[in-house]
């Protein structure tokens, strides 16, 4: 019996023939990052969506996933409702399209890779002989990829998962009238919430800060940068700017028309997950994690009257929350600044996100320079977020480098990496699939992970932390005992 809600169809198009919706989830990083939820037995992706283009700050929990007896189209389920507008329905499907890639030039680029590595005999690139596909994950709002972006930078993967989570129990306390810090978003200092928070039980606090490794972090100079006026439309109303950041303007406490308490489904073998900690440790062994997000957003609407779905902040819910606050209470660091000075260029319709996803129509390597000109004078983005930023828009001529590719480098291709030394020699070994470097890149350092883990798309969710680079060391204890012994 399935759960109540509505089901919506996105038609794949001429992408049926490439298409894996596994495949296409679980090929970046971003797809472990909160509030995605993929559930390795099913196969699906659960996740919450906003309502675009609502007069409320809404959002939905969807369910995608891709039938075997259906596989020329993608199911949609959106629970908690039994009607939306047409305009909704669009918002939806477009906002699932950007995730999966799916636009014509998407499907382009992923036939021309695929082609590409046919062309030149690397079997370790084919899409039939790896787990990577040519499509690279992302979010549903280049919003949230631009700070998941800045997330990536300088920490270990399982503190970039837990700001991440973290960020998103925030919007969950944003929306609850009782909350500390949704009453200082309406008129009390965010000083006195941080006050009466102190009062609370420890173990109140304690769930407030996320409980990963701080890190070591480099010393940041964060002083502040002008935006460019090319990321502004001269002339623009507050609505056509709120419109164009695809921002609402009512109240966290707004209610969604329509909207139904859920139906949990009464069979939940197709979503079981044995495998995973999370859930023995709450006794729930034979659910997925989705399935205790579907749990969670079921009690959630049952004990209050409004809407309480947990979803990535959107830049109107950081814009004016304090920096100090939003750094403690997300374990952000130094870039608890770049985070809100970015939501607040957005509010203010000092950077445009509408244009900028305009401009990488096509992504034409013309663009790329004037894009990555822009995105320069945002307080925060050196090139590394840069180019990880264009990567999401769609540019791949380009290899976000860090010290995981200088790793990569020196493991899989024996090459003396430097810092100062990585992006020639990525260029010298990955510049044969241009314009699509960092597809071959990173399909290569896919399989790497997958021969070191296992399938990342089983993986559950509670594993997600032991991708570090400690665990991505070659031991080498045993050949040295081997060369022992032999001596």
């Amino acid at each position: 019996m399935m759960a109540a809600g509505l089901e919506l169809v996105l038609p794949l198009g001429e992408a049926a023939e490439t298409f894996q919706l596994e495949k296409a989830v679980c090929s970046h990083g971003l797809f472990m990052m909160a509030p995605n939820q993929w559930d390795p037995l099913s196969k699906t992706l659960l996740r919450p969506l906003r309502l675009l283009h609502s007069d409320t700050q809404s959002s939905v929990l969807v369910r995608i996933s891709q039938h075997q007896c259906h596989p020329h189209s993608l199911h949609v389920r959106v629970y908690g409702t039994h009607s939306l507008s047409a305009r909704h329905r669009q918002s939806l499907l477009a906002q699932v399209s950007r995730m999966l890639r799916l636009s014509e030039s998407d499907e382009r680029a992923v036939r021309e890779f695929q082609n590409m590595c046919n062309i030149h005999g690397e079997e370790e690139h084919r899409a039939e002989d790896t787990s990577f596909s040519g499509r690279v994950f992302r979010s549903p709002t280049l919003f949230e990829d631009m700070v998941k972006c800045i997330l990536l930078c300088n920490c270990q993967w399982s503190r970039t998962l837990s700001m991440a989570r973290a960020l998103c129990e925030l919007q969950l306390e944003l929306q609850s009238p009782s909350s500390p810090v949704s009453v200082a978003e309406s008129g009390g200092s965010v000083t006195e919430t941080r006050s009466a928070k102190s009062k609370s039980p420890k173990a109140e606090d304690e769930k407030l800060i996320p409980k990963t490794p701080t890190g070591k972090e480099r010393k940041k100079n964060l002083k502040g940068s002008k935006v460019s006026s090319l990321l502004t439309k001269p002339g623009e109303t507050i609505a056509e700017l709120e419109a164009n950041a695809h921002l609402s303007t009512a109240s966290v406490q707004s209610k969604a028309e329509n909207l139904s308490p859920i139906v949990l489904p009464i069979n939940v073998e197709d979503v079981s997950c044995q495998n995973c900690k999370r859930c023995q440790a709450t006794g729930e062994s034979y659910k997925t994690c989705s399935a205790l997000l579907l749990d969670q957003y079921s009690e959630g609407r049952e004990s209050h009257a409004y809407d309480m779905v947990q979803n990535f902040p959107s830049p109107r819910e950081l814009a004016n929350l304090d920096e100090s606050f939003l750094r403690e209470r997300c374990n952000l660091g130094y870039r608890a600044k770049r985070i809100l000075k970015l939501a607040q260029g957005i509010v203010e319709g000092r950077i445009q996100l509408a244009q900028l996803e305009e401009a990488c129509n096509g992504a034409s390597l013309s663009s790329y320079d004037k894009l990555s000109d822009q995105l320069k004078e945002i307080d925060g983005f050196g090139p590394f977020t840069r180019a990880n930023v264009l990567m999401c828009m769609g540019f791949y001529h380009i290899i976000p480098t860090d010290s995981e590719t200088i790793r990569h480098l020196r493991r899989v291709h024996a090459r003396k990496s430097t810092l100062k030394t990585v992006e020639r020699d990525a260029e010298h070994i990955y510049g044969k699939y241009a314009p699509f470097q960092f597809l071959a890149y990173w399909s290569e350092l896919w399989n790497f992970y997958e021969k070191r883990f296992g399938k990342l798309s089983e993986m559950p969710c509670s594993d997600y932390t032991l991708i570090t680079a400690s665990n991505m060391k070659i031991s080498t204890r045993g050949t040295d005992k081997r060369k022992k012994i032999c001596d």
